[in-house]
């Protein structure tokens, strides 16, 4: 499992660097724009690229080939244009689909090959499988910020932040260039090349650890998984999940799964940039997305454990609760540097409230299209990558309160189609609600990774 916590952190990294991009691209919507590219192309990937890698050329070499992706990621980032971001980002976009599907295929047939050994129940194992690299891929974004914000707070250039530039921070941002230029003082050359560079070895390393370090699969286990893979077509593999949304209920599933992608990316490009790069600095963004990634991974792992005993629907109320105070709160807000303590409060709460909304909306996923479990997650990353995609399209178009009463309402309606699910369950089984109490204690399956 080395060779999955490498895996786990080099993630981590690029997840952060989402959040660098934004800060430290942010002119002419550069940074925005490559985000925003990545997501789409990540959208067209899950369509149909996995199958076709995975059965081309077996998980070993998907993994260390489209890791190669990321490190095209970094690169592009050491000179930043229009002309190195954006085709990176698509390349990133396009290797981001196989390597999570190939990683979760193998660890399903590595536990299935250990259970049989050990005369172990196989789902049993691969879910433990699981619930390890998860927990390693959560904690891992802390140590991945803390490098990156020991490296920028070496930074000599201290910016005095006077009053009236930090009226422009906060939801009522001035939209100019004054939040990018007062707390944000970009950082030197040599510091950003130095950051870059440890991404780039990370992933270099990854990647020759995965070649040399990494077992090929067995021939006929191997063989099996891709028969499993190349049995429909292109088409209607690409076409299955369009038909899902002839279900009522998956239709109704899409405000929620779109409200994952939006809040994310709020919090990642919007909340780091107006508050904490416009108001502290850009070295403290590292920092921010620590307090986010610790409480979101304690939370998942502790969601996880007692959803089997409050059930998904007080957590989801939970998580409501929480984001609607969140949004409420940074509405009303003026950042400012001597309330240090306030920036890290906002993301250890959305850190709850998202540790809740990735757990239990794959778990209901799981729950409620059992038998179209693929067409349903493929929706899934669909929706959410789709909510990416809108969060970093208008965020250089809109201020950032008008982004947060999109949210707000986003919320609302989320809850209310979600509300309509559980009705509609309940209508048409009352047995449902006992059985979801069982199936809830695994939300990291298989199928939520695929």
């Amino acid at each position: 499992m080395f060779w999955s916590f490498l895996l786990d952190f080099y993630f981590s990294l690029l997840l952060m660097e989402d959040s660098r991009v934004y800060s430290l691209n942010s002119e002419e919507g550069l940074g925005v724009a490559s985000l925003s590219v990545l997501y789409a192309a990540l959208i067209l990937s899950s369509m149909f690229l996995p199958p076709i890698l995975i059965k081309k050329l077996g998980c070993k070499w998907t993994i260390a080939i489209s890791m190669c992706c990321y490190i095209a990621f970094s690169l592009g980032n050491f000179y930043a244009s229009w002309y190195t971001l954006i085709p990176t980002s698509v390349i990133l976009g396009l290797g981001g689909a196989p390597l999570w599907s190939a990683k979760c295929t193998y660890l399903t047939i590595a536990g299935t090959s250990y259970a049989e050994k050990a005369g172990k129940n196989a789902k049993d194992i691969i879910n433990q499988y699981f619930g390890v690299f998860f927990l390693v891929f959560q904690s891992s974004g802390i140590w991945g910020n803390l490098i990156s914000s020991l490296i920028l707070s070496q930074s000599s250039t201290k910016v005095e932040i006077s009053e009236e530039d930090l009226e422009c921070c906060g939801a009522y941002n001035c939209l100019t260039d004054t939040t990018n230029t007062t707390g944000s003082a970009k950082p030197s050359n040599s510091l950003i090349y130095t950051l870059l560079g440890v991404y780039t070895a990370s992933g270099v390393l990854a990647v020759l650890l995965v070649i040399m370090f990494l077992d090929q699969i067995k021939s006929d286990q191997a063989e099996t998984e891709k028969g499993k893979l190349e049995a429909p077509s292109f088409w209607s593999t690409f076409l299955a999940t369009f038909r899902q949304l002839k279900d009522k209920r998956q239709c109704l599933l899409i405000p929620l799964t779109m409200y994952s992608g939006l809040e994310q990316g709020f919090l990642s490009g919007d909340y780091t940039k107006v508050y904490v790069t416009c108001a502290l600095g850009i070295q403290y963004v590292g920092y921010v997305m620590i307090c986010f990634a610790a409480v979101n991974s304690l939370c998942s792992l502790l969601f996880g454990k007692i959803s089997q005993f409050t059930g998904r629907k007080l957590l989801f109320a939970l998580a409501t609760v929480t984001n609607t105070a969140c949004i409420i709160a940074l509405l009303l807000w003026k950042p400012h540097p001597k309330q240090l303590a306030v920036f890290f409060v906002f993301p250890a709460l959305w850190g709850l409230s998202d540790a809740v909304w990735q757990t239990q909306t794959n778990g209901l996923y799981g729950i409620l299209f059992e038998k179209h479990k693929e067409a349903a997650f493929a929706n899934y990353r669909l929706w959410e990558s789709l909510g990416f995609v809108i969060a970093f399209g208008y965020s250089t178009k809109l201020q950032a309160y008008i982004k947060l009463y999109i949210l707000l309402s986003v919320l609302v309606l989320s809850m209310v189609t979600y509300g309509a699910v559980e009705y509609l369950e309940a209508k048409s089984s009352p047995e449902t609600l006992t059985a979801t109490k069982k199936e809830n204690e695994g939300p990291f399956s298989q199928e939520a990774c695929m």
